[in-house]
């Protein structure tokens, strides 16, 4: 029989401890906007984009409404850069990165790498890179990649792949999570 020793029943029984009750507590909404449920009558994005300059801090849902102002701003905050084409963003992308936001408990914004992508400059991207999606989500308005200061790639994707709500990609390399509200499916490291 083994002796456990108080230094170890205090580092293995607090892990323990920690990891069954963030199983216990851990919600269990199948997507995002489940997350976001109970946590009041609005819906925020923070964020910050490099390429432009902008930042947006903004309430686009409140008592169960998308603000249609607010995401008329999002769709601009999440025009292709390359060459001011805007598009509208699917609300659920947006729950997803709102949501994700909140699990991370950060007050740091997140970074939009890209939002909404035109034809012309996906096709761009394609002939520069194998890892761009003909069909990608970004054309449609269905996907971010983004970052976030004082948070990992793994921390931002775990966030992410717990909504079970689309695709996560981790671009530890480039220092990025693609999130989208497409099938639920994961890849990258």
């Amino acid at each position: 029989m083994t002796s456990l020793t108080a230094s170890s029943i205090s580092r293995r029984g607090l892990l323990g401890a920690f990891a069954a009750t963030a199983v216990v507590a851990a919600p269990t909404y199948s997507n995002a906007a489940g997350f976001l449920r109970g946590g009041g009558d609005i819906r925020r994005i923070k964020m910050y984009n490099g390429r432009t300059g902008e930042n947006i801090d903004t309430i686009y849902w409140i008592e169960g409404q998308y603000v249609g102002d607010a995401m008329s701003e999002v769709y601009r905050f999440f025009r292709d850069w390359r060459n001011g084409q805007t598009h509208e963003i699917d609300s659920r992308t947006i729950d997803i990165i709102a949501a994700t936001q909140n699990l991370l408990d950060s007050d740091q914004p997140y970074t939009l790498i890209s939002g909404y992508r035109s034809p012309q400059t996906n096709s761009m991207l394609r002939s520069n890179s194998s890892g761009v999606a003909r069909t990608s989500l970004h054309l449609r308005g269905q996907a971010a990649d983004l970052r976030m200061q004082g948070r990992s790639v793994a921390q931002m994707a775990r966030a992410a792949a717990a909504c079970r709500a689309g695709g996560v990609g981790r671009y530890s390399g480039s220092n990025f999570v693609h999130m989208d509200c497409g099938p639920v499916r994961s890849w990258g490291s």
